[in-house]
């Protein structure tokens, strides 16, 4: 077996000191650019790994961010994944910024509360982004900790005191709601997860339903209001099935993400409904998939990708201390139409 590489024979190879060779390893400034390509050479000559585990023990960072999710005792972080694309995007821009700046991303998913201080801990991370919904109690257990922290969507008076990024989901309940009463619809379906005190985003996108609404002296119908557990293509599924059965008219469906509206299609499909002939359509969200669906769906549209690159670098900021005090960024939308909804 080959003897392990070390800084000293870098340092030999290259004619430097140590120190020199510390320095071009953690970029630090102090060295020239002939002196620092002579380093690198030497490195990738001699196949030199740095342990980059002691050096941010001795820096006392280690330029690592992690991504929690909050899981259900039975799940996984692959079906967040799998279940939803938004998730994804969201990663895919938050990793494009993080690579740019020297930092890696931890991904990880955590059931019970103390699992997320040990979590944070064990891995020695820079600092944290809080991705879904989360019980308040996390927060306070959150608290402890000297990390910056960046939130997700979230509302309410615990989400003031961390960086917070967020669209503006009550306008983009209005718009949809909105847009489908312009094309004359008056029996308009509300679908979303449970209304409760832990979805504050949907029940933001309620109250731009509800507003739209009352614009045009029309009051909200609690028949149509759809209840789903989780926001998956399978519930989107079922949802649809239970549309199709409701006595009452139903012209026009307002749901709340766009993977839950493909889902609704497929079923309203499969069982001989046409969108959006015998239903219009509206989603949340403009995910990379709903402008290749057949119809292509009409959508409130979020830059996703921008948000995850808008939160990294926020979180970066933070952590390389440029900004202290919590910082909210509220980002737009706007309404996308395609061919899912159409004039009655």
């Amino acid at each position: 077996m080959n003897q392990k590489i070390t800084i000293r024979d870098v340092a030999r190879h290259a004619g430097v000191s140590v120190a020199t060779v510390s320095y071009v390893i953690n970029g630090v400034n102090r060295v020239s650019e002939d002196t620092k390509e002579r380093v690198l050479e030497a490195i990738k000559e001699l196949e030199y790994r740095p342990d980059f585990t002691a050096i941010s023990l001795s820096k006392k960072q280690s330029k690592m961010l992690g991504v929690m999710f909050e899981l259900e005792e039975s799940g996984s972080i692959s079906s967040i994944f799998y279940e939803n694309p938004y998730n994804s995007e969201f990663i895919r821009g938050l990793e494009f910024v993080t690579r740019n700046n020297g930092y890696d991303v931890l991904i990880s998913g955590v059931g019970k509360p103390d699992d997320y201080k040990n979590w944070i801990t064990k891995r020695n991370l820079d600092g944290l982004i809080a991705l879904g919904p989360f019980p308040q109690n996390v927060f306070k257990e959150m608290e402890t900790l000297s990390i910056p922290i960046v939130l997700i969507d979230k509302y309410g008076e615990y989400a003031k005191k961390y960086h917070n990024i967020r669209i503006d989901d009550e306008r983009g309940g209005y718009l949809a709601t909105k847009h489908l009463v312009d094309q004359g619809h008056t029996r308009i379906c509300f679908v979303s997860p449970k209304l409760t005190i832990h979805n504050p985003v949907d029940n933001k996108r309620f109250l731009g339903y509800k507003k739209a609404l009352n614009e045009s002296n029309m009051s909200v119908d609690e028949n149509l209001i759809f209840e789903i557990k989780a926001t998956s293509l399978e519930d989107g599924y079922e949802i649809g099935k239970k549309i199709m059965e409701y006595s009452g008219e139903i012209t026009a469906i307002f749901v709340t993400a766009d993977i839950l509206a493909l889902g609704i299609i497929k079923s309203l499909n499969e069982h001989g409904k046409k969108v959006p002939k015998d239903y219009s359509i509206i989603g949340f969200d403009n995910i990379s998939i709903s402008s290749y669906m057949t119809p292509a769906l009409t959508t409130i549209s979020q830059d996703i990708f921008n948000k995850g690159v808008v939160a990294g670098q926020t979180l970066i900021d933070a952590v390389e201390e440029q900004i202290s005090h919590p910082k909210t960024v509220n980002l737009p939308v706007k309404l996308v139409v395609r061919e899912s909804t159409k004039k009655i």
